[in-house]
């Protein structure tokens, strides 16, 4: 009997186990031209629009593990990239989040339009795009569990 009540137990558990469709949490970024990992962004929802902040990254142990953003401009200029916002304020629109000038690459100091969608197949999939006009490019980061 204890047997059979473990394994409902487990079913329940499994059947309502969440299967996010939000693109709220931690995301592993990868660096395009190593495919290693780059950083983790931190992702969150407030007043109805959507930020990201850079939580962790990922560097050889030759390299500055707290690095200033050299390359930034006006008030980030030489602020540690640790804890830096680099989406800012998209807005929902049909399962997207969008805006202009939505995020910010450390590496070079430039703002660019961004849109972000999860997989269509995979929730844990998380297509992010930067884009100037018609020239764009489209990231894949992965959800950290």
């Amino acid at each position: 009997m204890k047997m059979l009540l473990a394994g409902i137990l487990s079913m329940m558990l499994f059947v309502s186990a969440p299967t996010s469709k939000s693109i709220v949490g931690d995301w592993k970024t990868i660096d395009d031209e190593t495919n290693k990992p780059k950083s983790i962004v931190h992702i969150f929802v407030q007043n109805n629009k959507m930020y990201g902040k850079i939580a962790k990254l990922f560097k050889e142990p030759s390299e500055d593990q707290d690095p200033l953003c050299d390359k930034c401009v006006g008030s980030l200029y030489n602020k540690k990239i640790i804890g830096m916002q680099i989406i800012n304020g998209l807005v929902e629109d049909d399962g997207e989040w969008e805006g202009d000038n939505g995020i910010l690459d450390p590496k070079n100091g430039k703002y660019y339009d961004c849109k972000l969608w999860l997989d269509e197949d995979d929730p844990n999939i998380l297509h992010v795009r930067g884009y100037i006009g018609f020239i764009y490019r489209t990231q894949t980061w992965h959800r950290v569990k």
